[in-house]
């Protein structure tokens, strides 16, 4: 997986604030022409919004499903607007509102728990239709060893925490994470 040079991570935190902001002004998805082929490739991402350092939306798309910056265009108002965990959010919380992106390499299925790194590794824990993912920054920001990583995941796929224990298919990814305040320090 091709690293984003800064230049690129900054022009995908632009397009996802101005494609929030564009959406809750006019109901409707921003259009953009780009030439950077690296931001034209299928590519996972996931869009996260925090207010004051609170979680305030969420939403990706784990698998390489359209360019790049077109899934950061839609992730971003689906994280806005479409996260049910959440009210949608107001153009007057947008200026409060801090965006993170994580680009994500593919998934890869695991046979040893003991393969995932905290820090590292994303992971999706799945059991028939049943289906949860984490990002590799969340065990991180909560503190979690991986028994309590584990159980989250399962907990996000709507399954009892100890399931992993039980039989689950784990897959793990990496992705390369970056945020606004990473360049306004």
């Amino acid at each position: 997986m091709r690293e984003l040079n800064e230049e690129q991570q900054k022009f995908l935190l632009d397009l996802a604030r101005k494609a929030i902001s564009h959406y809750l002004e006019k109901g409707e998805k921003i259009q953009i022409e780009i030439d950077d082929e690296e931001l034209k490739k299928k590519r996972g991402a996931f869009v996260t919004l925090k207010v004051e350092n609170q979680l305030r939306g969420c939403i990706g798309y784990p698998l390489p499903y359209k360019p790049l910056y077109e899934t950061i265009i839609e992730t971003a108002i689906s994280a806005a607007t479409s996260d049910f965990r959440f009210p949608p959010l107001s153009l007057s919380e947008l200026d409060r509102t801090e965006i993170e992106i994580s680009v994500l390499s593919l998934p890869r299925e695991i046979k040893d728990i003991e393969e995932i790194e905290i820090g590292k590794h994303g992971i999706i824990i799945s059991k028939g239709p049943y289906q949860g993912l984490l990002l590799p920054q969340v065990p991180v920001e909560y503190n979690w060893d991986l028994e309590t990583y584990l159980s989250h995941g399962c907990m996000k796929a709507g399954l009892s925490p100890d399931e992993w224990k039980k039989g689950v298919k784990i897959e793990i990814f990496s992705a390369q994470v970056f945020s606004e305040k990473d360049f306004h320090k």
